[in-house]
């Protein structure tokens, strides 16, 4: 039992999960310091609200904190773009270059079903017929 759990944690995959996620919560922790430091400031000198956190109303004494939202919402949209323009986008564009999608085999239909089934099957896998072999 502690051989498959040291297994287990001892994957390549998970430890370097652990590692993404570290950085990802520090990632997080400075972007949010960006947003709440830099780009509501930047803000507030056109709109005139030096603080987005302290915008709040209030219903029936229920206080309702619409500007954290406003700060949670901004330092969600900076960390969706730059994970985009910084790891999604290259990403693929490597995938694409090194990786590129496999051209799928040759098929003809099966002269009893009309399945599409690979140039070189003797026997259609959908009706179990012994189909001629193809010509070339």
């Amino acid at each position: 039992m502690l051989g498959g759990f040291r297994a287990f944690i001892l994957r390549g995959n998970l430890v370097e999960l652990a590692v993404a996620f570290v950085i990802g919560v520090a990632f997080s922790a400075v972007v949010t310091a960006l947003v709440t430091d830099i780009i509501t400031p930047i803000i507030a000198a056109f709109g005139g609200q030096p603080d987005f956190s302290g915008l709040t109303f209030t219903i029936n004494n229920s206080h309702f904190l619409y500007g954290a939202f406003i700060n949670a919402l901004l330092t969600f949209l900076i960390i969706a773009v730059v994970l985009y323009f910084v790891v999604v986008t290259p990403y693929n564009k490597l995938r694409d270059r090194f990786m590129p999608e496999k051209q799928p085999a040759p098929t003809r239909d099966c002269p009893y079903c009309t399945s599409s089934i690979a140039v070189a099957a003797t026997r259609c896998p959908f009706c179990t017929a012994e189909v001629p072999a193809a010509t070339a």
